[in-house]
């Protein structure tokens, strides 16, 4: 008996005033359907994940394909009837399956792979047939509300649109997360009805299915409700940025990084800092990061993935890095950019210095490679493909554009000329 999950990603997401589906939009340099998938891979928990796609289709599969397709395959659903109807598209790939089966909604990008996984043991512990995440909010308008039973079982998830007056008092909700035990669930998606205000499939009338089948129905109550905060607007992406944002920063200080204002520092979850970092004031950091201990990165710095940095290092203000690796003890100085580079130890970037990485005509992006102690001068160029070996020097404003062997001098600037009184002349 394994776990496999079944994640709702069909939607169009009409509120995001998009063309793009809803699930691609990005959260730093992941996207939404990206977080759910790496929390439910993150659990070591489950086997296979089914996507079942719908509008976008064809990009969503792309993704899904490129980045998921070692565990994870998707699944169109057309016509779109709703949510129960959108699991039933999975039923004929889990025909033969004898276990637990995971669904999840693929717009939620805060649930976290520990929370899943105690999720799953709470189900597992009380040896439930079916069971829901629920949450408690103070304001639980346009959520589904927990129905239970006077001895507080589970009787029914009724959707805000079809909730009595009654009904709409409930402030525990129905978090969208289901536990179920497919073998004795599956039989329920080819007998739920449409009789409601949207003429749907609801996923949520399986708990009243299972009650009315003497099924063992559980609820299990999140500790942060902020984790089931689905994405239906451009306004909910921006909060939702700054929860995961501040769970990030929380995190790396409680780690040993020092974050100088937290207010204004934004941090990506796939980037790891070592202790005693200093990460000043208006940093941006995005995608899949390593960061080592004792550096100091900022103010106004922007690193923008796939950057692996050294213990000791500077990176200045207002310096651009991405697709490069910084060795111990560097420097990087202000008003530089690094890109698809390798920088060795002890090296010292002028300010201004810029690697001049990507041919407009071509469309190819080449590399620099600068090696341990060799210095930039302010305001110099490096035009990649390109090599500085140990020790090289690039003089402040020269344009290099040919290897430069160890410990040399390269220098391109025309000799400057001084015109006496040339001022007091011209006026």
């Amino acid at each position: 008996m394994g776990i496999k999950s079944i994640i709702l990603a069909a939607g169009k997401g009409t509120r995001m005033k998009s063309e793009k589906s809803k699930v691609l939009h990005h959260i730093f340099d992941k996207t939404l359907l990206g977080y759910v998938l790496d929390a439910v891979n993150d659990t070591h928990m489950v086997e296979q994940s089914y996507v079942i796609v719908g509008h976008q289709a064809e990009a969503v599969t792309e993704f899904v394909n490129k980045n998921y397709a070692d565990n994870s395959k998707t699944i169109l659903q057309t016509p779109q009837l709703g949510t129960g109807h959108a699991v039933s598209m999975a039923c004929s790939e889990l025909e033969n399956f004898d276990g637990e089966v995971i669904i999840l909604c693929g717009d939620t990008p805060l649930l976290t792979s520990d929370t899943i996984s105690d999720f799953i043991e709470y189900h597992k512990d009380n040896k439930a047939d079916i069971t829901v995440m629920s949450a408690i909010f103070d304001n639980p308008f346009n959520y589904g509300r927990i129905v239970r039973n006077i001895d507080k079982t589970l009787k029914k998830i009724v959707e805000e649109k079809d909730a009595t007056i009654e009904e709409k008092q409930i402030q525990e909700v129905n978090a969208g997360v289901y536990c179920v035990n497919w073998n004795k669930v599956k039989k329920s998606f080819t007998e739920l009805k449409s009789n409601n205000a949207q003429g749907e499939y609801y996923l949520t009338d399986i708990i009243s299915w299972g009650v009315k089948h003497d099924l063992h129905v559980q609820a299990y109550t999140l500790k942060d409700n902020t984790e089931i905060l689905g994405i239906n607007s451009k306004i909910q992406l921006a909060e939702a940025a700054k929860i995961l944002n501040k769970r990030n920063l929380i995190k790396l200080m409680k780690n040993g990084v020092t974050i100088v204002d937290p207010d204004t520092t934004w941090i990506s979850a796939d980037t790891e800092i070592g202790t005693d970092t200093i990460i000043y004031p208006s940093v941006y950091i995005n995608g899949k990061n390593t960061i080592g201990s004792n550096c100091t990165i900022g103010p106004m710095a922007h690193i923008r993935g796939n950057v692996e940095i050294g213990n000791g290092v500077r990176i200045g203000n207002f310096v651009e890095v991405k697709n490069s690796k910084i060795k111990d003890n560097t420097n990087v100085s202000h008003l530089s950019y690094i890109g698809d580079s390798e920088l060795g130890s002890h090296v010292n970037i002028g300010a201004g210095t810029i690697t001049a990485n990507y041919n407009p005509v071509t469309k190819v992006k080449n590399k620099t490679i600068i090696g341990d102690y060799a210095n930039t001068g302010s305001n110099s160029v490096l035009v990649a493909p390109i090599e500085l070996e140990e020790g090289a020097f690039v003089a402040a404003g020269a344009v290099a554009t040919k290897n430069i062997k160890s410990w040399a001098l390269a220098l391109s600037r025309a000799p400057m000329k001084i015109f006496e009184n040339w001022v007091k002349q011209a006026k």
